[in-house]
């Protein structure tokens, strides 16, 4: 395997030494193949938000087990996926189901594409949406943790189709828009950005940009990849007040097994074969057992609604790693969206990628070596936001902050 890993970010390149290897996960754990345990605040990156191994998903998963694991042809599971998404997504009124969020992002912008026939995209610095070949630009996340080019391999064409602004800075989307706005087809935000650390919008910058592309014809897209019931059960729409055109979704509607989604107003998902010329297509879209797992677990989470406490686990998690860092002299600060949660090793309030940047990196990969040496896993990247689950009750949170505590000592000395 290149690197010997599956994906860059699980290589640990950015913060030093050798990855740990998965045996199992059980609720807010991880256990590896070396019999240690670790608070888990990754969670297979932001799915998991009943922890490892939930009973209702698990059992789902057992029972469609037994039925098959593929088809290749409808099945009534995937009607009720999309139904629930329709219904508890505000703007989405009709969804296509796929297999990765890459797929998702991707096949959104070519639909953006179709139906204004304009070439052009725009994204933010250290917003992820994938790696389709047009959003590697400027791609923040794994792409900023390894010191990549921005699009190796990518034509310098289909990069000059992608246009790059920082993140919440809406006068600079207002100059760009216009000098070029007959030619944006779309503007594609992580309206809370999970993929350069946690970055939540400030005040009127979402309200900005649904102005903005309704005053040019613009399509305004939502990757709700992260955010999707996980800052709220509707998504960062529900959170903000915010009306996108199309919205995109991950392996959150699948309980974390393989899937993801693009649904938005039905005029433009009518534009999607075979309903109309777009052209999209996949063997597994939809699958029954993502669609079985993601069943379950959504359903426990509109029935439940354990969202107030999620909130308050993530608050809480924040604020207690940033006074336990800035007790020990480091410079810290950090904030919470819903059940996601980040850490920055600066002085300053983190408002773009670029801010991100200028962090203290080096101390953040001491930090994050002592942590997992005391038994919690943050991301391996000073660019991803960490999430909680239900999992993490708090007798979980107080046995992290005193690991936190003494990684931050060990920290601080060194």
């Amino acid at each position: 395997m290149p690197g010997g890993v599956n994906s860059p970010v699980r290589s640990f390149r950015s913060v030093g030494g050798e990855p740990f290897f998965v045996d199992r996960g059980e609720g807010a754990y991880l256990y590896d193949t070396e019999g240690r345990r670790y608070a888990d605040y990754v969670l297979s990156w932001g799915p998991l938000i009943l922890g490892h191994a939930h009973p209702v998903v698990t059992e789902a998963l057992e029972r469609q087990l037994g039925r098959g694991t593929s088809y290749g042809a409808p099945t009534e599971a995937e009607v009720e996926l999309a139904e629930r998404i329709v219904r508890l997504v505000p703007t989405v009124e009709m969804v296509r189901l796929v297999n990765s969020g890459t797929e998702a992002t991707m096949t959104a912008l070519r639909l953006a594409r179709a139906v204004t026939g304009r070439p052009l995209v725009l994204k933010f610095t250290g917003c992820y949406h994938g790696h389709a070949d047009a959003f590697l630009v400027a791609a923040g996340s794994g792409v900023a943790t390894l010191g990549l080019p921005d699009s190796p391999g990518v034509s310098e064409s289909v990069a000059a189709e992608t246009l790059v602004l920082p993140f919440n800075d809406l006068a600079a989307v207002e100059a760009l828009f216009s000098a070029r706005g007959d030619d944006i087809s779309s503007v594609f935000v992580e309206p809370v950005v999970g993929n350069s650390g946690l970055i939540p919008p400030v005040d009127g910058f979402l309200e900005g940009l649904r102005t903005i592309t309704e005053r040019h014809g613009t399509l305004l897209v939502f990757d709700e990849v992260m955010t999707g019931f996980r800052v709220a059960l509707g998504g960062a729409q529900e959170r903000y007040g915010i009306e996108p055109d199309l919205t995109t979704l991950g392996k959150v509607i699948g309980g974390g097994l393989p899937v993801g989604a693009f649904g938005g107003r039905r005029d433009l998902l009518e534009e999607i074969a075979p309903a109309g010329p777009v052209y999209h297509a996949g063997t597994l879209s939809g699958n029954p057992l993502a669609t079985a797992a993601g069943n379950a677990q959504l359903c426990y989470l509109e029935e439940e609604d354990p969202f107030s406490d999620l909130a308050h686990t993530a608050e809480r998690l924040s604020c207690g790693v940033v006074s336990a860092l800035t007790e020990a002299g480091i410079p810290a600060t950090g904030c919470s969206v819903g059940s996601m949660w980040g850490v920055f090793f600066s002085q300053e309030s983190v408002h773009s990628f670029e801010e991100a940047q200028r962090a203290d990196l080096d101390t953040f990969r001491a930090f994050h070596r002592a942590c997992l040496d005391r038994g919690v896993f943050l991301a391996p990247s000073p660019f991803e936001a960490g999430f909680v689950s239900t999992a993490h009750t708090p007798g979980v949170i107080d046995e992290t902050l005193e690991a936190v505590q003494a990684a931050a000592l060990e920290v601080a000395a060194l």
